[in-house]
């Protein structure tokens, strides 16, 4: 029950230009930056509907309108991805549940996880990847040097935490947004989101060009 656990969300700040660059195109930064905007929203709506001990967002950037109360906000540490996620949950004293801002259609349901039988929880993304993953005594080490935003990587973290004696209980798969193809599909999951609502009110550069 996550009313003992803390949930934390790794984000960069949603910027033209710094996030959801593979969606340019056909969307413009801008655009992409308000689907990234959009997706954090959704995801941290579903944290905070979620009962935790904590909810701290991990954020490259500064925060925005788009936080909700109930937040604690510490930077994100030094170097690659695999040393940030680590340094997340360096920061946690007991059991913790890290996902990213990828996965607007996350709900509360899927996030409150139960440690009692399990060591680790484990949510495999469909691009090889994972969207969660969930320790009950966070060990930094478990994540570094796992090579990140590869095909491989999910596989390399999952065998990781088996390699380390833990029991893991696997989340059900759930697909990232990278790509305009991404987008629909996860807005179509999620209908009644901000994600799908700012897909809608967003038109590709291309569809712009057609029209003229």
């Amino acid at each position: 029950m996550t009313a003992t656990t803390t949930l934390l969300v790794i984000a960069k700040e949603p910027r033209p230009g710094r996030v959801k660059t593979r969606l340019t195109p056909p969307f413009t930064p801008a655009e992409a930056a308000a689907l990234a905007e959009a997706a954090l929203a959704d995801t941290l709506g579903a944290v905070a509907a979620t009962p935790a001990r904590r909810r701290v967002l991990v954020l490259d950037g500064r925060p925005g309108p788009w936080l909700p109360p109930g937040f604690d906000v510490v930077p994100q540490g030094a170097g690659g991805l695999d040393e940030r996620l680590a340094d997340a949950f360096a920061g946690c004293a007991g059991p913790a549940l890290l996902i990213g801002m990828d996965t607007p259609q996350v709900t509360p349901d899927l996030l409150d996880v139960d440690f009692r039988d399990c060591d680790a929880y484990f949510g495999p993304a469909e691009d090889g990847g994972f969207w969660a993953l969930g320790l009950a005594r966070p060990e930094p080490a478990l994540l570094r040097g796992v090579p990140m935003s590869t095909p491989v990587t999910g596989a390399v973290q999952r065998e990781r935490l088996l390699a380390a004696g833990l029991r893991v209980r696997d989340l059900p798969p759930l697909r990232d947004v990278d790509t305009a193809a991404d987008a629909r599909a996860v807005a179509a999951l999620a209908p009644d989101g901000r994600f799908a609502a700012r897909l809608a009110a967003c038109t590709p550069a291309a569809d712009r060009r057609a029209s003229r």
